[in-house]
């Protein structure tokens, strides 16, 4: 509970950047048209992203080593430090250009925390469910990060109606980063007392546990680590276009108001979130890899329409209804993207293993994909980007097909096999 309240509130943190960034992009940058302020806080939105292999690196090597506690308590206090810098921050007109300098160290600091709290977390959960049920578990993961993004835009919202526009462009917008920062030191104190999972203490008690958290070891893993690359490519281009950029995509070019796009996703998202668990549960049945292939087929094929006539409505409900489709059809994808990671990597290197080669992926695809869109839009070539986004997912389509079905070859449930049986862990997991 206090693994998953804690991640809830670091994708909160993240994800209030995204939801308030139309309100605040001029209040660091100097004066110019709204596309090209929003680009300037989607290239600082990608930059934070550059942070996330760092994050994924460190704090994955310190989770293998000192354990998932101690490393979930590390990243919720940096990331606190991250959004009370964003908070406190005065405008352009006030400092200059040190204004957005301290954005962006704030959001590199966000970068560095949420690297680790993927990683972390993923594995924590991986290792604490119970075997049958690793996918219903580990789809938490997904809960809590959408969870936190509609946290964020509650905030927004119930903000909409109490301020005026002029309001939250001036001063409104810092109220969610406080409250971030508030959250996650209240957080950092739930989760010195979290209890550590029991593949970690095991494993910390043996011969086997040595070179713990050691890129040298990740190394002899490359087929893993290039398998998670290909796992993440197309969801993670995928995810950021079909939440954070559906945001913007709505009202630069559908034309919709703010708050109407406001409420079509936090009501869009909030059915998101329930699925998770039930396509958790279905991976736990019928394999990880069939829901993975749905993704990529209909994700290759549905991008492009979807984003087409979405641009061209400006009917709320048919708004919904195509974003709402866009994220059943990734579901396939984020509700058991992280079981499938931590299965391929033994406990002395999971968090590392799971963190970096995926924190790497995001940060070149994911972290840049809203800046591409709003530069091809700029240029006039908005359209391309949907093809892009199609091309991401076919290049996943083809990692999912050629990949072996992680459940029932899984790393954790070997590991707890041979534990109980008073043997030593399988090093490595084998993938087609």
């Amino acid at each position: 509970m206090r693994g998953s309240i804690g991640n809830l509130v670091e994708w909160y943190d993240w994800y209030v950047y995204a939801a308030f960034s139309v309100y605040f992009a001029k209040t660091f940058f100097p004066d110019g048209d709204a596309t090209a302020q929003l680009l300037s806080t989607a290239a600082v939105f990608a930059v934070g992203f550059l942070m996330r292999p760092i994050g994924g690196w460190a704090l994955g090597r310190y989770a293998d080593r000192f354990g998932r506690r101690s490393a979930l308590t590390l990243s919720v206090t940096v990331m606190a430090a991250g959004s009370l810098l964003i908070a406190l921050t005065p405008s352009y007109a006030s400092i200059g250009l040190a204004a957005p300098v301290i954005l962006l160290v704030a959001r590199l600091l966000q970068g560095l925390s949420v690297g680790g709290e993927y990683a972390t977390s993923a594995t924590y959960l991986s290792e604490v469910a119970s075997p049958g049920r690793r996918g219903f578990y580990s789809s938490f993961q997904y809960v809590t990060l959408v969870a936190g993004q509609l946290v964020a835009l509650g905030v927004q919202i119930v903000l909409q109606q109490m301020l005026t526009s002029a309001q939250m462009s001036v001063w409104g917008w810092r109220i969610p980063f406080v409250i971030g920062a508030a959250a996650a030191l209240i957080v950092m104190g739930l989760r010195r007392g979290m209890d550590e999972s029991e593949s970690f203490r095991a494993e910390s008690g043996t011969a086997a546990g040595t070179g713990r958290g050691s890129l040298a070891v990740l190394l002899r893993y490359p087929r893993e680590c290039l398998l998670v690359v290909g796992l993440t490519l197309g969801g993670t281009v995928a995810f950021y276009t079909y939440t954070t950029y559906m945001q913007k995509y709505m009202v630069n070019t559908s034309g919709i108001a703010k708050s109407t796009v406001a409420w079509i996703n936090f009501v869009a998202l909030l059915v998101f979130v329930v699925l998770q668990p039930v396509a958790g549960a279905l991976s736990d049945r019928i394999g990880r890899r069939k829901l993975l292939i749905s993704f990529g087929v209909l994700g290759t094929l549905g991008t492009v329409p979807i984003m087409t006539v979405l641009g061209g409505t400006k009917n709320p409900v048919a708004a919904f209804a195509l974003m709402l489709t866009a994220l059943v059809i990734i579901t396939g994808y984020t509700s058991i993207n992280a079981i499938v990671k931590a299965e391929l990597f033994p406990t002395r290197i999971r968090a590392l293993g799971v963190g970096l080669p995926y924190a790497l992926t995001v940060a070149i695809f994911g972290g840049t994909a809203e800046m591409i869109a709003l530069a091809l839009k700029k240029a006039g070539h908005e359209s391309l980007y949907f093809w892009y986004v199609s091309g991401c997912v076919l290049i996943s389509l083809v990692t999912y097909f050629f990949m072996r079905e992680t459940s029932a070859d899984s790393s954790i449930d070997a590991e707890d096999n041979t534990t109980s049986a008073g043997s030593g862990a399988p090093d490595r997991v084998s993938v087609r």
